[in-house]
């Protein structure tokens, strides 16, 4: 008779050890990196809320301009100017200059020039926000300062 020896029974042991170990390593370090993820701030570095737009030469009268990474409209008129947010007021999308006043690409809103609602599903009107000139002749404007609609700063 032969001699049956386990041959094939030590080395799947000695795997099934090896993946074992491995999965219980690699599921450890799965956390690890997970909780260090989690506790990593999540910070948004959006523009400031108070910016310059450059010198009020750069507008000349009758100037509407919009300015889409700080989301203003920045309107001249004679020596008056205005910043009118461009934010929409139904869900926050980015209205556009029309030969009208403003227009919502998203829900059809519109606004006149002033940014009153004159038609779609817009709660309100455009916000109007403060305009100042800094010490060094250039033209402010703060965000986190609304004005009454109509309030032009005069230069």
């Amino acid at each position: 008779m032969a001699n049956h020896e386990p041959e094939a029974a030590t080395p799947r042991r000695k795997a099934l050890i090896w993946l074992s170990g491995f999965g219980l390593f690699g599921s450890a370090a799965l956390a690890a990196v997970s909780n260090l993820i989690f506790f990593k701030p999540r910070v948004t570095y959006s523009p400031s809320a108070l910016f310059s737009i450059g010198k009020p030469d750069d507008y000349p009268p009758g100037t509407r301009i919009a300015r889409e990474v700080e989301r203003v409209c920045i309107v001249r008129e004679a020596n008056k100017m205005a910043a009118i947010s461009t934010t929409c007021t139904h869900l926050g999308c980015i209205v556009a200059l029309a030969d009208t006043g403003f227009s919502c690409p998203c829900h059809g809103s519109r606004y006149d020039q002033d940014g009153n609602v004159t038609g779609g599903p817009a709660p309100k009107a455009l916000a109007w926000y403060q305009v100042n000139l800094a010490p060094n002749g250039e033209v402010m404007v703060d965000k986190n300062s609304e004005v009454e609609q109509g309030t032009y700063f005069t230069l």
